[in-house]
């Protein structure tokens, strides 16, 4: 199987390269990248726990799915895709923003993402893909915000960013 490429990007989300996913993150390059929000009929937001070998963030709560775009795929094929493999599920998606962030992590890698945020809606069971999701929950927005500041240490890095940006945005934007 072949490495996984990332698509290298400059502040205004114009390729410039691509890059093996790990190389990006040991080096900290900037990289597109998507983050997929499914709420459901009680705007309750599902959440997955990583799978416990994943090579960073294992066993930590995370937005429904997230991952990066291939060459030539556009952000909300992107996000289809992944929702598919991750969760065994479509949703029609919609992207809300992007936004760019650069996060350590304890392994010494770096996530430093242009990060097109989407949302969907979904309302059964999903069925996961147990390589890469341990276990799932729907959770309201509120709760979330709660849990968060009472145990920051079990969400991802990069999901405690995003939700607080998907926060502001729900607030001030009719979805």
């Amino acid at each position: 199987m072949t490495e996984e490429l990332v698509i290298l990007v400059n502040e205004q989300d114009e390729p410039i390269g691509l890059m093996p996913k790990l190389e990006a993150h040991e080096k900290a390059v900037l990289h597109r990248a998507f983050s997929v929000f499914i709420l459901n009929d009680k705007k309750e937001i599902m959440l997955q726990q990583r799978a416990s070998h994943k090579y960073h963030s294992p066993l930590l709560w995370t937005n429904t799915c997230c991952s990066h775009q291939r060459e030539g795929e556009t952000n909300i094929q992107a996000g289809t895709r992944r929702l598919q493999e991750e969760m065994g599920f479509t949703a029609e998606l919609k992207e809300l923003f992007h936004f760019i962030y650069k996060a350590p992590f304890d392994n010494g890698l770096t996530e430093h993402e242009l990060d097109h945020v989407m949302i969907g809606y979904y309302n059964d069971e999903p069925q996961v893909n147990s390589e890469e999701v341990q276990n799932w929950k729907w959770m309201t927005i509120e709760a979330v915000q709660a849990d968060m500041q009472e145990n920051p240490g079990i969400y991802t890095v990069w999901f405690k960013i995003i939700f607080d940006k998907f926060y502001h945005y729900i607030e001030e934007h009719t979805l």
